[in-house]
């Protein structure tokens, strides 16, 4: 058994564990493996081992891979979760399932637009990014933008708003990762509770939050999805496609 596997099989017991302890379903929180930086062969053996949602952060080389692995592209769910430049939109809308970075209607626009040209796809999955933290070094919008944003791109077509997206700042203590999370609840479920019956607001479920370090804390206030790429490929070197 490879160590990709290993690894795994680790994440996933941890997922169920702390899914347990919350008194959650662990089916009810998927994992999204973060491929960056990590060579096309690094996914394929992920997928052996049963996954097949991936994450990546680098327009460019993430478009490398999924051209290399198109022919698994049936089995494969592709996320965006990186910061996301308008120059880089058409790329994005052409091949991924999802984004989950978006912070400005500008971009969501241009999504939209951009997707429009490839009805066979469907349509974009969509997460805004909020900086619950406040971080200067992070991008996202202050949850108190996070409705105004959500209600424009409700409107867009070929955009599927499903939820949000945080990063909270780093901190090994589990209460102080908790309770960041459990403000991006709090902004998720207001703005889900006033919106439920409202149309763009169909499939508005997701809470993009939590990775290695802090997936039990992101599961505990209410995760959906957390991302996790070190426990998984282990640590980051290069880039190597």
């Amino acid at each position: 058994m490879s160590q990709i596997t290993n690894n795994i099989i680790g994440v996933r017991q941890r997922l169920e564990l702390a899914a347990l302890a919350a008194h959650r379903e662990p089916e009810d929180i998927q994992l999204l493996a973060v491929s960056k930086t990590f060579p096309a062969r690094a996914i394929e053996e992920a997928m052996h081992a049963g996954q097949t949602a991936f994450g990546e952060n680098y327009v460019q080389e993430a478009v490398e891979k999924i051209v290399q692995l198109a022919k698994l592209r049936p089995w494969l769910e592709w996320h965006f979760i990186g910061p996301l430049q308008s120059n880089k939109t058409r790329e994005v809308a052409e091949h991924f399932d999802w984004v989950h970075s978006v912070d400005r209607l500008k971009i969501a626009e241009r999504l939209s637009a951009q997707r429009g040209e490839f009805p066979d796809l469907g349509g974009l999955q969509l997460c805004i990014q909020i900086n619950v933290s406040e971080e200067d070094s992070k991008s996202g919008l202050s949850p108190s933008q996070a409705e105004e944003l959500c209600n424009a791109i409700a409107k867009l077509p070929h955009l599927i708003l499903r939820g949000i997206m945080a990063i909270p700042a780093p901190n090994p203590d589990v209460e102080t990762q908790r309770k960041a999370f459990g403000l991006v609840r709090e902004c998720f479920l207001q703005i889900q509770m006033k919106h439920l019956h409202d149309v763009g607001y169909e499939f508005f479920d997701t809470l993009s939050m939590g990775m290695s370090d802090d997936m039990e804390a992101a599961i505990a206030e209410g995760s959906t999805m957390i991302r996790v790429g070190t426990a998984i490929f282990g640590k980051r070197d290069k880039i190597n496609v």
